[in-house]
């Protein structure tokens, strides 16, 4: 049996038990994280946490706990999992009122917090020479319009996800007013020319702990990159395509509906990349 967190305790994932009228059930009032641990160590933890607190203060919940609470309580669950690669789930939401109803509770009632764990297989993406690739499609984007808040609320993700799954696909990139934001599941990058895009941060994207360590990379080893609007056009004239989120690191895209990205082959540049990231999270990892 998986050991979970719930308010305060942990307990059997069997034992733990959340009110129906927790608003988190009622609303999807909450925000959450996913954050992944290779050989017991939890990978960018500290940026994790300053969007968790991003996206509670966008939510106006208050942080149940400071950073070092957090980081007791994250490092004891995956211990008692047995440490390893695992990715911790850590949700809040704003807690179980006596009544349902869209205003706030006043007076406020206490936040439930919840953690679990799942195994985490380390990405073929970690052996560069190994990797096929990925297929993905592209939609229209028919989300909220802030998109950078770690919301529970994930109603228009899933469809979208699903939607790619069931044609094939592993990802689907997501196209707003002739622009790419994300992937439903993922941020995306593209390679024209030997210079690397991403769309810019804004609400119209989560800003992805993955995204942010591939421009930190990209910049350190002078890998050329922008960050800037890319058209549908442009997507689909791309060189390379990579989708990146915490528990896939970057995946090469080498088919976007049905036609192949560039050869139909991991690109030299994703290699590059893939070599730096795979050797920061060496350093970081010991992976």
């Amino acid at each position: 049996m998986s050991t979970v967190y719930l308010n305060g305790a942990f307990m059997a994932m069997e034992q733990a038990r959340i009110s129906p009228m927790d608003r988190g059930f009622l609303f999807a009032d909450g925000v959450y994280e996913v954050i992944p641990a290779f050989n017991g160590v939890l990978f960018r933890f500290e940026e994790h946490l300053r969007r968790l607190e991003r996206s509670l203060s966008a939510l106006y919940l208050i942080n149940p706990h400071d950073r070092a609470g957090w980081r007791r309580r994250c490092e004891e669950l995956i211990q008692r999992n047995g440490g390893g690669n695992l990715s911790l789930y850590l949700q809040i939401t704003r807690g179980a009122a006596d009544k349902r109803d869209h205003a706030f509770p006043d007076p406020p009632v206490s936040p439930t917090v919840f953690m679990s764990t799942a195994p985490l297989t380390v990405p073929t993406e970690d052996s560069p020479g190994q990797v096929t690739g990925a297929a993905a499609i592209t939609l229209d984007d028919i989300r909220w319009a802030r998109c950078d808040i770690k919301s529970i609320s994930l109603l228009p993700n899933i469809l979208l996800r699903q939607q790619a799954i069931a044609s094939g696909a592993r990802e689907a990139i997501l196209i707003h007013d002739g622009f790419v934001t994300e992937g439903a599941a993922s941020n995306v990058f593209i390679v024209k020319d030997g210079e690397i895009a991403t769309p810019p941060a804004s609400h119209a994207i989560l800003g992805g702990i993955t995204r942010d360590l591939v421009i930190e990379l990209c910049r350190a080893q002078d890998l050329p990159l922008r960050e800037r609007e890319i058209s549908e056009a442009e997507l689909g004239d791309a060189d390379e395509v990579w989708i990146s989120s915490s528990t896939r690191d970057v995946v090469p895209v080498v088919s976007l509906d049905g036609r192949p990205v560039g050869s139909g082959r991991p690109g030299e540049t994703w290699k590059i990349l893939a070599r730096h990231y795979i050797a920061f999270k060496r350093r970081l990892c010991g992976v």
